[in-house]
């Protein structure tokens, strides 16, 4: 296993740093997204790192992005590193955990599909009998199917926490046809990787996505379908109710929770057997969809 902190890349103009990925210039309209083994949780960047992160983020979402691309199209460029810049092909630790990319123009807003109602949703439900504004039937238990997948936009935050949206507040910030287009995207984004990874044994209970534009068309960027992005539930032993145990960073918001840490930074250092079990769920969360080892 391999551990990344934080990359550097001599040479090399620093674009952006967000919480767990760094992204770089790479001439043109390219960049090269790098992801660490920071975790954020909580909208606060722990210190511990979580061994190969960073290359299942990387790889579970190259794999997606080519099993989506006839969906819609994702800046993907490669994964091979002897096709960037040289700059890139010379530094340590990029191997599985960089991808070259088409830069787009995002659209700040991030695309929810729930196909079953918990995390943030189940609270608003108890609350409101509502999810993103949406009434919803009464009396659903926690972590219920619903009878159809729904979208639930959200205004994506560069620090804090997103806020979701309604449908209607979507379609005036970027407008009618935009917003029904970029739920149609997502719905059927979710339903295929919701298939594919039922045919895997995994519950793709919800997922989030971005999207920006690439010389004119509307193009899926960012990471795809990832334990950092989504909440996969093991189907063989699922049963609403409850919380069921999952293949993503729910782990760590539960050990957090015990805690007591009171969710402002600086976040508490990660005891060995957390770190472990998280790494454990993001690979075999991995081999899981994808049928093989992480390599």
């Amino acid at each position: 296993m391999s551990v990344l902190a934080a990359s550097r890349v001599p040479g090399a103009n620093l674009y952006r740093k967000g919480k767990v990925r760094e992204v770089y210039e790479a001439g043109g309209d390219k960049l090269v997204i790098v992801a660490s083994d920071r975790l954020s949780a909580f909208d606060v960047v722990l210190p511990t790192p979580i061994p190969d992160k960073g290359r299942v983020l990387t790889q579970l979402s190259t794999y997606w992005f080519r099993k989506t691309a006839k969906i819609v199209p994702n800046h993907l460029i490669s994964m091979d590193l002897r096709k960037f810049p040289r700059a890139f092909r010379d530094a340590k630790g990029l191997l599985g955990r960089a991808v070259l990319v088409n830069h787009c123009e995002r659209i700040d807003v991030e695309c929810v599909a729930r196909g079953y109602i918990s995390g943030s949703a189940w609270v608003e439900y108890q609350d409101r009998g509502t999810v993103a504004g949406e009434t919803l039937p009464p009396q659903l238990l926690e972590s219920e199917r619903l009878d159809r997948p729904i979208f639930t936009p959200a205004t994506k935050a560069e620090s804090g926490h997103d806020q979701n949206i309604s449908r209607s507040q979507l379609a005036a910030m970027v407008g009618t046809e935009l917003a029904r287009e970029l739920e149609r995207v997502t719905l059927e984004l979710y339903k295929f990787a919701h298939d594919h990874a039922f045919q895997r044994g995994l519950i793709l209970a919800d997922t989030k996505f971005e999207f920006g534009y690439y010389d004119g068309k509307l193009t899926l960027i960012d990471e795809a379908l990832t334990p950092d992005s989504s909440r996969y539930w093991e189907a063989a032993t699922y049963q609403p109710g409850g919380a069921p145990p999952s293949y993503d960073k729910q782990y760590v918001r539960d050990f957090l929770v015990r805690s007591g840490w009171n969710k402002e930074p600086p976040g508490p250092v990660l005891p060995e057997e957390v770190v472990r079990g998280t790494t454990e769920r993001y690979r075999e969360c991995y081999r899981r969809i994808v049928g093989r080892e992480l390599t």
